[in-house]
């Protein structure tokens, strides 16, 4: 998929991951039980934040990389039926190293 938002500032686009099918006992889980995936692939990512100098802050995550965030962190948005969300990069919690 193409990404058609181009995130501002220091927002990145991420495509959250499925949420865990199954418990580590091996029971299936419903839909409704599942928790909210905090992780996800960066699709996109703004130019950094401007600083006070006029420049702008280099943001530390690039797209493809695999990232943590808050359960309820950035803004839940849908395009072409695929949900993503927006968040700003002090609301990811660290990125996820093969």
């Amino acid at each position: 998929m193409g990404v058609k938002v181009k995130p501002l500032d220091d927002r990145v686009v991420v495509k959250p991951l499925e949420a865990e099918e199954k418990t580590t006992g091996g029971i299936l889980l419903p839909d409704a039980a599942r928790e909210k995936p905090q992780r996800g692939t960066v699709l996109a990512v703004g130019p950094g934040k401007m600083l006070d100098s006029g420049k702008r802050s280099a943001v530390a995550v690039r797209k493809g990389n695999v990232v943590l965030y808050g359960k309820y962190s950035g803004s839940d948005i849908k395009i072409d039926g695929e949900e993503l969300k927006i968040l700003h990069e002090s609301d990811l919690l660290g990125l996820i190293e093969d």
